[in-house]
């Protein structure tokens, strides 16, 4: 090769679930004891069937072909205002709404619309490993936060208090989390959107298992009901896990319109709009399948459930630090092994497929990210059950 890589592009780590998955390619698996893929977050199920019927009409209207408006669909953008205002007890309209490819493509440019190279984003951890590597590529630094694992892993507001300065333009919070699980309190939240008001950078509240978390009567948050939230929020979200459209690729950032306006440069000079038909899956989503969506989140809390009651004590060591919506955070027992060793054995030995801490940051050797939503119960049952047969 004559040509130069981006040098910058060349020190960002590969994509992690791909790196471990590596690891079980190939392989065949026995009946007794087949792959338990517990590596990345995808929902054991189809999409509705109403909406598949849907999608295999839309896609025979000439129209689906087409570009959308750069900020998409008036009608989706309309809708998941009203639907967000309605979750939030707040005030939001269409024009504080894009759709984006996607929640990292909304990451992607609510980040480059905010920082420049050298700027600070402050970001918890352990943090998404996508969007950390995003920070990298555009050369922002990111700053963390320490992993609070005795509170469940919600970090220290003064710990990010602490870690302020002149070039902070960020503070990024996953709610509920991904790896961990954790599902931060509205308390919290919405002293971090103080803190961030203060110091004048932006909040930036990724909700993509929003629909998820435990308790859905009331707001997860209050920051909407504020007439200042576009001051400091900016609200990322994704489709793809309420309704079943990972492949689709439709997200959004909510944001107030001077930011808006920014974010349609980048996202006409990205992917011009996000798919027409992932938009028109999110719409119908939003129109006919709330009964369809809450039975999912309450299949997720079953599961939840189990996989608590299977770790109310140590399982084999293996304790459970916190979980939610999509995911479990787990401390394994041993102390003279890396996380990723301990990841690897028990993809090789185990045929469990999960990922060491370590992809998602600094300080988690101890700990295995479990994406416990792609398991049905009796699955999970069994993920606990060998873990328990574990020796090293």
């Amino acid at each position: 090769m004559s040509f130069r890589i981006n040098s910058v592009l060349r020190q960002v780590a590969a994509p992690p679930i791909a790196d471990a998955q590596a690891w079980v390619a190939g392989r065949s698996f026995p009946a007794d004891c087949p792959l338990l893929d517990v590596s990345q977050a995808v929902p054991s199920y189809a999409p509705a069937l109403a909406l598949q019927t849907f999608l295999a009409e839309q896609v025979l209207q000439p129209t689906t072909a087409l570009y959308t408006e750069i900020a998409g669909l008036p009608a989706l953008r309309r809708e998941l205002a009203a639907e967000l205002a309605r979750d939030y007890a707040g005030t939001i309209t269409h024009e504080n709404i894009a759709i984006t490819a996607g929640c990292n493509e909304a990451f992607a440019v609510t980040m480059m619309a905010l920082a420049e190279p050298g700027d600070e984003v402050l970001l918890p951890l352990p943090y998404y490993f996508n969007q950390q590597m995003w920070l990298q590529t555009l050369g922002i630094k990111p700053v963390y936060i320490p992993f609070n694992a005795d509170n469940h892993g919600t970090p220290d507001i003064k710990a990010i208090a602490d870690r302020i300065t002149g070039r902070t333009r960020a503070l990024v919070l996953v709610t509920p989390n991904n790896p961990t699980g954790a599902i931060y309190s509205a308390e919290f939240i919405e002293q971090c959107f103080e803190l961030a008001k203060d110091h004048g950078f932006a909040l930036v509240l990724d909700e993509t298992y929003k629909d998820f978390r435990d308790d859905t009567g009331t707001p997860p948050h209050r920051l909407f009901a504020r007439a200042d939230w576009p001051e400091a929020l900016i609200h990322l979200y994704s489709f793809s896990k309420a309704y079943a459209l990972t492949g689709y690729r439709v997200g959004s950032v909510t944001a107030g319109t001077s930011l808006q306006a920014e974010i349609a440069k980048l996202l006409d000079c990205i992917t011009i709009c996000a798919p027409r038909i992932g938009q028109l899956a999110a719409l119908f989503g939003l129109r006919h399948l709330d009964a369809w969506r809450n039975e999912k989140r309450h299949i997720m809390q079953a599961r939840n459930t189990v996989l608590k009651n299977i770790f109310a004590t140590p399982a084999n060591g293996f304790r459970l630090v916190s979980s939610g919506a999509y995911f479990a955070y787990l401390e394994h027992p041993f102390s003279s092994l890396s996380a990723y060793d301990v990841a690897r054995h028990l993809a090789d030995e185990h045929n469990l497929l999960c990922l060491p801490g370590t992809m998602f940051g600094p300080g988690q050797e101890r700990f295995l990210r479990v994406a416990f939503a792609n398991l049905e119960v009796e699955q999970i049952v069994e993920f606990g059950r060998r873990l328990g047969d574990v020796s090293l």
